[in-house]
């Protein structure tokens, strides 16, 4: 007996030290992986000059003449084009968890595509559907949008990039959410609508959050379906390009920093939503 326990103790002895090594090759690997992404936020951020950086964003300068309507611009068109998915999701991704219809495998597919299409693709194709003679133009100048050279167009070119992200954080969270609440709301009497808006919504609240803060940041960082759709008014980003052609690598460091450190607020705010929902 006593022999059979100690044979016992020694097998798993011997798997502990297998399973500590497979952690060790894989947290050898996974190092070398965030050691690639840090490796160009660091060197950014180091490349900075003080200089040309005051220049840009902390004098009264032509590059800040330029450089703040750009930004605004971007922030402007980005909240936009996230408030209008938002409409859009809500309702969509509802659907593709709640629902089951004809053709929603396709529907599935097409709110995917977006992120397998070429950025620069994408811009033809939007001056194609929405531009003065695009398949859809005559419907946007009879709105009022102006698409090609125009925000709107900024908005539209946004909007199809950041579309899957938005209707894909929405469907999560229904799906976490379940249909077992609704129905037990239903069988009390409350309405469709009256389920959605008093239990569904508030419990999906921070996926609307995440899914807002996701598409705002992938909108700001767009620029190659927007180069080819409105590169006028100009975009930070379209600026970067510019100046980085124009200027050099050291004007556009000043401006990309300045990017960069906004994209990782958006994404530092939405780990901690996403921890706040795991955590309830």
């Amino acid at each position: 007996m006593a022999g059979c326990r100690r044979s016992l103790g020694a097998l798993s002895a011997s798997r502990a030290r297998r399973v500590e090594r497979l952690l060790l090759v894989f947290a050898a690997f996974s190092s070398l992986g965030m050691l690639f992404i840090l490796a160009p936020l660091a060197a950014l951020l180091v490349s900075v000059d003080p200089g040309t950086f005051a220049k840009v964003w902390l004098r009264d300068t032509p590059y800040a003449r330029q450089a703040y309507p750009a930004l605004l611009r971007t922030l402007e068109a980005s909240l936009v084009s996230s408030t209008l998915l938002l409409v859009i999701g809500i309702p969509l991704g509802y659907l593709l968890a709640r629902s089951e219809f004809p053709g929603k495998r396709l529907v599935e597919a097409l709110v995917d595509v977006p992120l397998v299409i070429p950025h620069a693709v994408a811009g033809i194709m939007i001056l194609l559907a929405y531009g003065r003679r695009g398949l859809l133009g005559g419907l946007a100048a009879a709105l009022g949008l102006q698409v090609e050279n125009g925000f709107w167009g900024i908005v539209a070119s946004m909007m199809f990039v950041s579309f899957p992200l938005m209707v894909d954080v929405l469907k999560l969270g229904y799906e976490r959410v379940g249909a077992s609440l609704e129905l037990v709301a239903r069988s009390l009497g409350a309405s469709p609508w009256m389920v959605f808006r008093r239990v569904t919504l508030p419990l999906i609240l921070p996926h609307i959050a995440a899914g807002f803060l996701l598409s705002w940041a992938r909108a700001m960082s767009e620029v190659g379906a927007i180069l080819i759709v409105a590169y006028y008014p100009k975009t930070i980003n379209v600026l970067i390009y510019e100046w980085f052609n124009n200027y050099g690598l050291r004007y556009a460091v000043a401006l990309s920093a300045f990017v960069v450190l906004l994209s990782i607020a958006a994404f530092t705010a939405i780990r901690v939503l996403t921890r706040h929902d795991h955590g309830a």
